[in-house]
């Protein structure tokens, strides 16, 4: 059985078990979070498709790690003008393991 769930603007398919990287939830390693935005739960004969979401669905899971990702370069020039600006970015994300899938 897999579902496929949004969560911080992006959609993920997921079943049991998987380990996924998701924009940054609150909480601490070893908390369970649960995702009720399930907009289709499938892999049975019966697939359901949420209009938008699946009512009565939802998708627990596991918090494994917290942390940031590799750094990128953000580098914006100008020819001519003298105009360079450089940064850097790191964004936080959050690790979870899919325990269950309720239809």
């Amino acid at each position: 059985m897999y579902a496929v769930v949004k969560t911080g603007g992006k959609q993920y398919r997921v079943a049991k078990g998987d380990l996924v990287k998701i924009e940054k939830v609150p909480g601490e390693v070893g908390d369970n979070v649960r995702f009720d935005e399930v907009l289709m739960v499938g892999g049975t004969p019966d697939v359901k498709v949420g209009t938008p979401h699946v009512s009565g669905a939802s998708v627990s899971a596991r918090i494994v790690e917290q942390d940031r990702s590799k750094k990128i370069v953000v580098f914006k020039f100008k020819r001519r003008k003298g105009y360079k600006k450089k940064q850097g970015h790191r964004q936080s994300y959050t690790r979870v393991e899919i325990t269950e899938i309720e239809s």
